[in-house]
């Protein structure tokens, strides 16, 4: 299947990227090396999600064997949502921690 190596590639480029904007705002620390390998992991997790849900809906089938059955919402519909806030405010904090760089605000946080 030649999607994974897309992906792959993708999450590379993404993960470069964040990297490239922590080093030209002069970020330094492990804490920010750590939300950065965070924000490619919920990303990782986001594309699973999407991937279910195109899948198989926002609604559902289910059965309990009980002679009960019916449709209900596809939960990973609202496991994305939270997902993509946390991603969101993984962001904020880098981006935030940039502007203050800018300002003269706060110093590195060398090792």
């Amino acid at each position: 299947m030649g999607g994974v190596g897309i992906v792959s590639t993708k999450k590379n480029e993404i993960k470069k990227d964040l990297l490239a904007q922590l080093e030209r705002n002069r970020i330094t620390g492990k804490h920010y090396l750590d939300l950065v390998d965070d924000y490619i992991s919920l990303w990782e997790i986001k594309n699973m999600l999407i991937a279910d849900i195109k899948k198989r809906g926002v609604s559902i089938y289910w059965c309990n064997g009980g002679g009960q059955e019916g449709q209900k919402k596809n939960d990973n519909t609202a496991e994305l949502i939270k997902t993509l806030a946390q991603m969101s405010k993984i962001r904020s904090e880098l981006e935030s921690k940039a502007k203050k760089q800018d300002l003269g605000g706060e110093g590195n946080d060398e090792m």
